[in-house]
């Protein structure tokens, strides 16, 4: 029994020496990498970037509603029964394609009896030319007295005003033939009919609508530009209409897969003082058919020409009450807080209107980790901004096509 006590206490005695031993060894090496007293913190490595102005373009996004460039609600002009329907509904058309006939014949009937009526008109004006011819010959000699010539000459004058009139009643007879072949007064796109066959219309101030057709080869797209964007990028850019109608615009449906260029065609001519918005136009091109007036869309409005800007990452912006501010490394290697004023997002990145200056390093990521004054050790990374977004070639603005 006392044998096993000395056993045990022997093995003790034995893992205290080892123990010792090993916090002996391992003592100076951890004394030796302690900081001394007096001595700086060690400086903590982040990502870094350099500033310098890149050359971008700025977009700025709106939403918009689809308008038609041209459309026409069609109506009769002269009253009848309609007799045919020349369309089908929703179906392209060209300008002067009949759409409805309304009853045409008593307005051929019309036009050949307004016709006689000119046949006569023209043979009486041909007596009376031959009678006054008669009495200025016979003038000459004393034969008739001069209140007959004046007569004759009365009676050509009213034949010639004869003729005249009936010739407007028979130009009036062939309008209204013409009207009685209800024709499409713009190329587009025809609703339904609204009225069918065998239906009596009648022409006038409460004519009944017949279809309506818009046009679809070009089509408007009306959105809101705040003050601040329009005299930033717009007044300081297009000094004129031509200028103007060259800025470029993109159009997004709602799915975002599908896009359109475009141009502006105009801007209002006032602010709106109640939102501080100006009304603008663009016009984009419709030739699949595909965008509808009614429609909304989103639409991002371009800088007619690129500018330098300083651009950072947003990762490297943070939020202090209502200020943005960074952290720039200065020149004793430590992080300085920096109030800095943000404009737009391109690409993850944004540019910076003021508070910093090229060739500063700006830490742009893990800004959670920094306080003011704390020593960094920066590593400089390359910017990640992409090229500016190229506009379309186009040879001319759409908006000059426009019909006047």
């Amino acid at each position: 029994m006392k044998s096993k006590k000395s056993f045990k206490g022997i093995v003790i005695l034995l893992v205290i020496i080892l123990a010792g031993g090993i916090y002996y060894f391992k003592q100076p090496k951890a004394i030796a990498n302690a900081p001394q007293a007096g001595q700086p913190p060690q400086a903590m490595p982040v990502p870094a970037i350099v500033t310098k102005k890149q050359e971008v373009q700025i977009w700025n996004d709106y939403s918009a509603r689809l308008e038609a460039v041209n459309e026409a609600d069609i109506r009769p002009q002269v009253s009848g029964t309609i007799t045919e329907i020349r369309f089908r509904d929703g179906q392209n058309v060209e300008k002067g394609d009949v759409l409805y006939v309304i009853d045409p014949r008593p307005f051929k009937a019309a036009v050949n009896r307004a016709q006689a009526d000119v046949n006569a008109a023209i043979n009486q004006r041909t007596l009376a030319q031959k009678e006054l011819d008669r009495a200025m010959e016979l003038i000459k000699s004393d034969a008739i007295s001069k209140r007959i010539v004046d007569e004759r000459i009365s009676a050509s004058d009213v034949a010639k005003a004869n003729v005249a009139s009936a010739r407007a009643r028979l130009e009036q007879t062939k309008i209204d033939l013409d009207y009685a072949y209800v024709k499409a007064p713009i190329t587009g796109r025809v609703s339904r009919a609204e009225v069918k066959e065998g239906n009596l219309v009648e022409a006038g101030p409460n004519a009944p609508l017949l279809t309506s057709i818009v046009a679809i080869e070009n089509i408007f797209a009306d959105f809101d530009v705040d003050e601040q964007t329009y005299l930033t990028y717009v007044r300081s850019q297009a000094k004129d209409k031509e200028s103007e109608n060259a800025i470029p615009v993109k159009l997004i449906l709602g799915d975002k897969t599908v896009e359109y260029w475009g141009f502006i065609d105009s801007f209002d001519n006032q602010i709106d003082t109640q939102s501080g918005t100006i009304r603008a136009r663009a016009i984009f091109d419709n030739s699949d058919g595909i965008l509808l007036p009614g429609m909304f869309a989103q639409v991002k409005m371009g800088s007619t020409a690129n500018q330098q800007e300083i651009l950072i990452s947003e990762k490297a912006i943070s939020t202090d009450q209502d200020r943005k501010f960074v952290y720039v490394v200065g020149d004793q290697g430590v992080a300085e807080y920096r109030v800095v004023a943000i404009g737009e997002s391109i690409n993850g990145q944004r540019i910076i209107r003021s508070g910093l200056e090229e060739g500063e390093k700006v830490i742009s990521d893990g800004i959670i980790r920094i306080r003011p004054g704390m020593p960094v050790a920066p590593q400089i990374q390359e910017s990640t901004l992409k090229a500016p977004v190229e506009q379309p070639v186009m040879e001319k603005p759409l908006a000059e096509e426009l019909p006047e």
